[in-house]
């Protein structure tokens, strides 16, 4: 399985943002698709996940602001993100995890969020 993010780049304060994730190859051995994030200096944080029946997840710091869904015909995850915050600068990462797995096996290549105030 091969993740490519993109729809990164700069916004004010306040603005909005949509993170695309395209999957390819072996998709069928993902049941769980995630948005992670790193900030400056910080360790990667769980942002937001979906599971092929449509559950999801958000960090608690995203809610309400961050909507992430997946679009299966397409193979691919968004993360809508709106009001966005300076502190959510980033590189925001897409990842695929396994049915009965814990963690994400499979990782994209990260796309820069820069929230300026």
């Amino acid at each position: 399985v091969q993740l490519q993010a993109s729809g990164g780049g700069l916004v004010q304060a306040g603005g909005s943002l949509r993170l695309s994730c395209s999957a390819s190859g072996n998709i069928f051995s993902i049941n769980t698709m995630g948005w992670y994030r790193q900030p400056p200096g910080k360790q990667r944080e769980l942002v937001a996940s979906i599971t092929n029946s449509g559950i999801t997840n958000y960090a608690d710091s995203v809610k309400g602001r961050f909507t992430i869904s997946r679009d299966v015909a397409k193979r691919t995850a968004y993360l809508q993100m709106y009001s966005l915050r300076p502190e959510d600068t980033a590189v925001y990462y897409c990842a695929g995890r396994r049915p009965g797995r814990s963690d994400y096996g499979f990782w994209g290549q990260g796309t820069q969020v820069t929230v300026s105030s």
